[in-house]
């Protein structure tokens, strides 16, 4: 009992630094991001994130994970609340969106995070191949195979569609706030131009 109490406190602060570190990337940006700063965020010393992360680059890279992971759920849990892909791809469209509307620290230290570590061998992270098992991508595979199969998509290439819906829903990071454009209208000018270009019969409702 007592090791489940103390590894329940554990996850807790990690998940305060992880949140802590979102924070300052958010505010002040990677490069000035240091151990420093996160732990002002998170109201502990400096020595103690070093319990709990190898480094400071050990934190970004848990923080990267926590992310992926938390947009991933929400997407993939309001995508599959359907069993039919038209229906699938529309929420999948829509709570990829709408994570990014209601997330705007997330996304910021998102792209903090993608754009500006390097690993060892010096490669930055955006370059990185995908390694084929990106859950949020091989999901939207799933849900357009499956409505190709269906004949309800009228696609050629699952994987050059797959990269195009994902283009589309990305952009929303950039321009979304910039141009204040409403997270709902976007996410409804995107479903009908995939539907318009899968040749879809009737709408695709969300």
């Amino acid at each position: 009992m007592l090791n489940d109490k103390k590894s329940f406190i554990q996850e807790a602060r990690k998940q305060q630094l992880i949140e802590a570190t979102i924070m300052t990337l958010d505010d002040i940006g990677y490069v000035k991001a240091s151990l420093a700063q996160i732990a002002k965020r998170a109201s502990i010393s400096t020595a103690l994130i070093s319990y709990h992360f190898a480094d400071r680059q050990d934190l970004i890279d848990e923080t990267l994970q926590a992310l992926l992971e938390q947009s991933a759920t929400y997407i993939l849990t309001k995508t599959f609340e359907s069993n039919e892909p038209i229906t699938q791809l529309a929420r999948f469209i829509e709570a990829s969106i709408a994570y990014q509307a209601t997330h705007p620290k997330h996304n910021v230290a998102l792209l903090e995070i993608v754009f500006n570590p390097r690993t060892e061998n010096g490669v930055p992270y955006y370059k990185l191949p995908d390694d084929g098992d990106e859950p949020l991508l091989a999901a939207l595979c799933s849900v357009l195979e499956a409505g190709k199969i269906q004949g309800d998509f009228k696609i050629s290439s699952v994987d050059v569609m797959a990269k195009m819906i994902q283009g589309a829903i990305g952009e929303y990071m950039s321009i979304g706030g910039t141009l204040a454009i409403d997270a709902k209208q976007y996410s409804e000018e995107v479903i009908e131009i995939i539907r318009t270009a899968m040749k879809v019969e009737g709408a695709m409702y969300a």
